[in-house]
């Protein structure tokens, strides 16, 4: 992944604090560079499911960025975080562009919601946290229960997994796919 600069969207609150630091580590280890975006730039407050975690800096304001700048999209999960991305039109817009543009994205747990909101899961096969699926098949999606699903049809390859015990997985097949540039 050397040279690849990959987006993760968070909400200035409620990001699951693994399902950030685990795909954070993975990019990093594998040579890439991961950059913090969310609604607004400055602290980001993690969760540990329902708990206060640890803050982190976001580098970006999903207003001023563009996914032509990225190479991969990565969207973590926590109950809040995609409930508040999929309320601002930014981060909606940003999401729907790596569709678009047909750049990897890669989303764990809770974090389809801000895809079913940007409307890029009709006809995709994803998993999810499973609370998940009623919302994901009204939106037009295959819902499957596996630990990651890697679906190429469609304009880009999209990596969904469904919960924290799924990250090692998750990590593995999200840096495979954004090395290809797939």
């Amino acid at each position: 992944m050397a040279g690849k600069r990959i987006a993760f969207l968070v909400a200035p609150e409620g990001a699951e604090q693994v399902e950030l630091t685990e795909p954070w580590k993975a990019v990093e280890q594998a040579g890439g560079t991961p950059e913090l975006v969310s609604t607004e730039v400055g602290k980001v407050q993690a969760f540990n499911h329902l708990t206060p975690a640890d803050t982190f800096e976001a580098d970006k304001a999903v207003d001023s960025v563009t996914a032509a700048e990225y190479d991969g999209l990565v969207l973590p999960g926590g109950v809040a975080n995609p409930d508040i991305l999929r309320t601002q039109a930014a981060a909606v817009h940003f999401t729907r562009s790596f569709f678009d543009t047909g750049r990897p994205v890669a989303a764990i747990c809770h974090a389809p919601w801000t895809m079913i909101e940007a409307d890029v899961v009709r006809g995709r096969m994803v998993t999810s946290w499973p609370s998940l699926r009623t919302d994901l098949v009204n939106a037009g999606a295959n819902w499957v229960d596996e630990e990651v699903v890697v679906c190429s049809r469609g304009p880009n390859t999209l990596v969904t997994s469904r919960k924290p015990d799924d990250l090692a997985a998750f990590c593995n097949t999200l840096v495979g796919t954004f090395a290809a540039g797939r």
